[in-house]
């Protein structure tokens, strides 16, 4: 790999640093006293199982899920904060941020952009597009540009100069999850990936009662 470049060297699946939400991590508290896997406890969040029923869940299976949401819960705080990092480098909302990210990604694949489509991948209305696209253009990040097989629509494009900014800070940083992932086993990463999609589906709104309407 070429350090100079700032990329980290793939190491073997069996990793020896310090691992985050490990039972090391577990131990650092808050000024108050209270430790950071006590935070995603779920017996410390859910005391009388009003929200999980923990029966027949031994002791030490609860203690290593306390442990592996404190894991989730560090990995959400780190890319929180690389997103506000990222966005006060840009001069960037986070909308404006993933408006950039999927340009990228269309410029790699050599697909052309549209309105649509980042309204699309960002949910937003075709007026909030239309106003996130003219804040964009003239911050000088974007081009329009009439599609090249399609009158009625536009092509978007990103500036080369902010296609630059954004792969050096938050596209260098945001890459380094590959290596994570590479010092797994294929075995490994099969748990991880079921269990990632076990808890997205978990997750996922659907019909809640509590749950406006515009956001199902």
């Amino acid at each position: 790999m070429d350090t100079a470049r700032g990329t980290t060297p793939l190491t073997g699946a069996h990793d020896s640093r310090p691992q985050q939400g490990s039972a090391e991590d577990s131990e650092k508290s808050t000024p108050d006293g209270l430790s950071h896997a006590a935070i995603y406890d779920v017996e410390a969040s859910d005391p009388r199982s009003t929200l999980i029923d923990r029966t027949g869940v031994p002791p030490e299976d609860l203690r290593q899920i306390a442990v592996l949401m404190g894991a989730l819960g560090s990995l959400r705080d780190a890319e929180q904060r690389l997103s506000q990092a990222s966005r006060r480098y840009m001069q960037l909302n986070e909308t404006d941020m993933r408006a950039l990210h999927y340009l990228i990604v269309c410029a790699n694949r050599e697909l052309v952009a549209t309105p649509s489509g980042i309204a699309h991948h960002l949910g937003v209305s075709t007026a909030a597009t239309t106003k996130l696209l003219d804040r964009l253009e003239r911050g000088g990040h974007i081009r329009r540009a009439p599609h090249p097989t399609d009158r009625r629509a536009l092509e978007i494009t990103i500036t080369p100069e902010t296609r630059h900014a954004a792969m050096e800070t938050v596209g260098r940083q945001q890459a380094k999850r590959f290596y994570a992932a590479a010092r797994l086993t294929p075995l490994e990463r099969d748990v991880v990936i079921r269990f990632l999609t076990d808890m997205t589906e978990e997750i996922t709104l659907r019909d809640e009662p509590w749950l406006p309407k515009a956001d199902v």
